[in-house]
């Protein structure tokens, strides 16, 4: 029951507005590349910018050096969407003369990485894995979630996801909206190919010279796979850890009772644990940063003082999904704009992370409205 996403960051907080300064991180990479153009951040590892047609206007993909038995190439990690600019933008990456160039026929392309099934993660990859014979590398529950929410491509919104969205609180006008947007997750994406390999948390391999390793988080998406290379002290980080937005956690239609924000909290504890402070984090939005501990703190933050404008909001009064944005978002949400459903499924993550405490209740109305209070 997918929405066409917008973006990958959540709306505004207060605590995200902030200047990061204080917060020790540094960004050491300069100015990022034109879109078809790289940037080297470490000895075989290239920065790649592509345009998005969103709020959230570019990602970041990553080429790491690799070699196998038929000889040079690059690991992809992360493709864009599928629009006619990353198109372009890949045309000119491994043309003949191009900056991926590794045979005089021009690129050679060993495999796809894909840290999540976001569209502007995965929407060129089965573009990429088709025209390069190659296998995309991806966690099991990312690639069948994408599987599946392409599956809706084309689908009339279902009454359960109309429920959902009623019960938040959402106008009738808002309602029409989505249903006419429902079913675009696949609009930006090329079909996936029909087979991959799994990565799974905790597993080492080599890219080229060099070890790498997975760290799964959780939260943002079911089974975020971030990549580490301690040789290299580099740490591709996808939308798991951003440098001055952080990623939208939701509660959605198909899982509605869900505490993705237990997760995501758990995940930013355990990257806090696993990792060093010295990496440098190459971020799918944003540049590449030092300073992960600071961000993580700071991630960690945001969330707790929002849960603790969220309890004083829910003491006041009952209220609705929809009526406690003011206490979670810096910028208004608009009952028509694109936020909308971003920020009514943050919101619910965190009522429901609440709610599994033990610290709320709701009440269903006449009107088929949840009302969120308190326990006292």
């Amino acid at each position: 029951m997918s929405e066409t996403p917008t973006s990958d960051g959540r709306p505004d907080t207060a605590a995200d507005a902030q200047p990061d300064v204080p917060y020790a991180l540094q960004y050491p990479c300069g100015a990022p590349p034109a879109p078809g153009m790289v940037q080297e951040v470490a000895p075989g590892v290239l920065w790649l910018r592509m345009p998005l047609p969103f709020a959230l206007n570019h990602i970041n993909l990553w080429a790491v050096a690799d070699e196998d038995a038929q000889g040079p190439g690059w690991a992809i990690v992360d493709t864009g969407t599928k629009t006619a600019e990353v198109l372009a933008a890949w045309r000119q990456l491994i043309a003949a003369d191009g900056p991926l160039a590794a045979t005089p026929q021009g690129a050679r392309i060993t495999r796809i990485l894909c840290t999540h099934m976001h569209p502007d993660h995965v929407g060129m990859a089965g573009w990429l894995t088709r025209k390069f014979q190659c296998r995309l590398w991806m966690t099991r529950l990312e690639y069948l979630t994408c599987r599946t929410l392409t599956a809706d491509t084309g689908r009339e919104a279902p009454d359960d996801a109309i429920r959902f969205y009623q019960q938040a609180g959402w106008p009738e006008e808002a309602i029409d909206i989505y249903r006419a947007r429902f079913g675009g997750f696949g609009k930006y994406l090329h079909a996936l190919p029909d087979s991959f390999r799994r990565l799974v948390d905790g597993e080492r391999f080599a890219i080229g010279a060099h070890g790498w390793r997975v760290i799964v988080g959780r939260g943002h998406s079911p089974e975020h796979a971030c990549l580490v290379c301690d040789d290299l002290g580099v740490m591709i980080s996808g939308d798991q850890v951003l440098p001055r937005i952080s990623s939208n956690v939701s509660v959605f239609p198909t899982e509605p009772d869900a505490d993705p924000l237990a997760d995501w909290i758990a995940s930013i504890e355990h990257l806090r644990a696993t990792l060093g402070d010295g990496l440098l984090v190459l971020p799918a939005h944003g540049d590449p940063f030092r300073g992960l501990h600071a961000r993580l703190d700071r991630l960690a933050g945001g969330h707790e003082k929002g849960l603790i404008r969220l309890r004083r909001s829910l003491a006041d009064s009952p209220k609705r999904a929809i009526d406690v944005f003011g206490a979670l978002f810096a910028r208004p949400i608009d009952s028509k704009g694109e936020l909308l459903g971003m920020a009514t499924g943050e919101s619910l993550a965190h009522i429901n992370h609440l709610l599994a405490r033990g610290e709320a209740s709701f009440e269903t109305g006449p009107d088929g409205v949840r009302r969120y209070r308190m326990v006292a």
